[in-house]
């Protein structure tokens, strides 16, 4: 019965509610005839009439506002909750797959991460911490993080941080036993703590510049990190100077465990930036996350 009559019950309301069949008919998509044969269909099978009918209005019977009341807000939540479920489909959701540097990841993106999670609970954000520069499409990330805005043909790259700055460091322990460098030449002679890069398996060279001359140092110690936490925590406990972004090292040189060196010679240079392919159908979550971590500074 209920499967019978539910699209004849929902045509009755919304010619009860329009008082008119024109109206109804319009809103409902239906001609006014075959409206006015579905009305005539649900009084026959449930033996009552529904409305009153004249040359200018209609109005429902004593069964009919009965029926309004008590079925008509049933239909009305049955629309609520569709309703709901098209605000569900339109809420940005899906995962979002990043790959960073962590240097990029406890600076930049994390501060941004955990409001923008908290405002959007279905979105999900898988961060990989890498320092290669992988092919981001053929392994399955939505987008990259690296320094300068020099990517790739058919990339975009969006601007996340500020410039940053290089700083060479070492502990007040170790500057009391070796002398401080005047030139990035004198590195040669200091112990150095070196960061392997994963790309090509080599060490980097520490770069540097003033005025117009430029320099490329490699430098040698006992150890070799592959990551610029551990070379902080080298330069802390005496081992060495170490070559760190400006932002992770600048808590220590406030409170004095870590003295900077050769800073004439650490110039800046352009900061983190988000890079996706140009070619990329970008999700609701994805514009949203992109926006989110725009820099405007």
């Amino acid at each position: 019965m209920l499967r019978e009559n539910a699209n004849d019950l929902l045509a009755f309301l919304t010619v009860a509610r329009e008082r008119s069949f024109t109206k109804a008919a319009a809103k409902l998509g239906v001609s006014q005839s075959a409206l006015s044969h579905t009305i005539r269909g649900l009084e026959a099978r449930l033996g009552l009439r529904l409305l009153t009918r004249t040359t200018r209005s209609v109005s429902p019977t004593e069964a009919g506002q009965h029926l309004i009341d008590t079925v008509g807000p049933h239909f009305d939540e049955i629309q609520i909750g569709l309703e709901g479920l098209s605000n569900l489909r339109d809420t940005p959701s899906g995962t979002i797959r990043i790959n960073a540097m962590d240097h990029a990841l406890e600076h930049i993106l994390w501060p941004v991460l955990k409001p923008f999670l908290a405002q959007y609970p279905d979105i999900a954000v898988e961060v990989c911490c890498d320092y290669s520069f992988v092919d981001i499409a053929a392994q399955g990330f939505d987008a990259g993080v690296r320094l300068g805005e020099d990517v790739a043909e058919g990339m975009i790259a969006t601007r996340i941080g500020p410039d940053m700055r290089m700083r060479v460091v070492g502990s007040p322990a170790y500057f009391a036993c070796n002398p401080v460098p005047d030139s990035p030449r004198d590195l040669t002679a200091h112990a150095c703590n070196n960061l392997r890069l994963p790309t090509n398996g080599g060490l980097y060279a520490w770069e540097f510049k003033k005025d117009d001359e430029s320099l490329n140092v490699r430098v040698s110690g006992q150890v070799t990190f592959n990551g610029v936490y551990q070379l902080l925590k080298a330069a802390l406990e005496g081992f060495g100077l170490s070559y760190i972004p400006e932002d992770i090292v600048a808590p220590y040189l406030v409170d004095g465990r870590l003295i900077a060196v050769l800073d004439p010679w650490c110039a800046p240079f352009a900061g983190f930036h988000l890079y996706y392919p140009s070619r990329r159908q970008a999700s609701p979550a994805f514009a949203l996350l992109v926006e989110a971590l725009r820099y405007r500074g």
